[in-house]
């Protein structure tokens, strides 16, 4: 069986986020999407979620490309994550381009491009938050 990850906030999931996930699943049997906490979320990376942790959790397991949702709550744990869940293949978007290459001596790394038009940030902007 091959397993992917993929990293996110998925906060105000849209068909952007779908498309990605879509996507990361073709690439494998097995799809594991690590959940940036809200903590993580708050305390790295300065935003506050609009959906908490648990409700984004309940979101991302009701699409049925998830095979698994576990928390993000470090930058570090990527290469920990690959080794425990024996990942093949790591996918993010890529705005992060370049910056996950050194999980390429642990599997394989697909940046995939995002989907244009739509974006969370875009999201809150448009309705002022």
């Amino acid at each position: 069986m091959k397993k992917v990850i993929t990293y996110g906030t998925y906060d105000l999931l849209h068909y952007g986020h779908i498309n990605l996930l879509r996507r990361a699943k073709a690439l494998g049997d097995y799809l594991i999407v690590a959940l940036s906490t809200d903590e993580f979320n708050w305390n790295e990376k300065g935003k506050k979620c609009y959906f908490t942790y648990e409700q984004r959790k309940q979101l991302l397991e009701a699409i049925r490309y998830v095979d698994l949702v576990i928390p993000e709550t470090c930058w570090e744990q990527k290469a920990r994550d690959v080794d425990e869940y024996k990942v093949d293949t790591f996918v993010i978007g890529d705005d992060w381009e370049g910056k996950f290459d050194f999980l390429k001596q642990q599997c394989e790394v697909v940046y995939l491009s995002r989907t244009p038009e739509i974006s969370s940030t875009q999201i809150k902007k448009d309705l002022g938050k």
